[in-house]
Formats: C-alpha cells, structure tokens, sequence
C-alpha cells in the first residue's frame, strides 16, 4: 500500500532534488523511497550511515600506490 507524504522543504534544495531525479531517470518519489530504505536498512544501522555515494567511492584506492603518510603529508602542506 503506498501512502502520500508532504514534506516541507527549502525551494532551491527542490529544484536540485527534481533535477537530479531527471538526469537519474527517476522521480522524486522513488529517491526519497530509496533514500528512506537505505536509512532504515539492517546494514545502515551503525553509527555513521552511508550514502550511495559514499558506498560508490568506498575501495577507490585499494589498488593504488598512496598510503598513510601519502595522506598526512599532503594534509600538512594544505594546513600549514
């Protein structure tokens, strides 16, 4: 059974939202359901859910030759 939902939210974060749902081929309707699910999923309940696209980004540089120190260093020159 499907039920309406009213939500209240900023004009400019509408249109984003309705644009993104054009260019994903999908309405605003299923990115709110798919959104809610992912919230209220067993996986999610941690205590730093993900959004799809963190889970996208996640293991992008598993393979590459970067480590911890590739990261601090390049912390420093940006923080100092």
């Amino acid at each position: 059974m499907q039920t309406k939902l009213t939500l209240r939210l900023e004009d400019q974060l509408i249109e984003q939202t309705k644009s993104y749902a054009a260019r994903a081929g999908k309405s605003v309707s299923q990115i709110v359901a798919e959104y809610f699910k992912l919230l209220t999923s067993q996986k999610v309940k941690s205590n730093s859910p993900s959004t799809p696209i963190t889970q996208s980004l996640r293991g992008l540089l598993r393979e590459s030759k970067l480590g911890e120190k590739d990261y601090k260093k390049y912390l420093e020159g940006k923080h100092l």
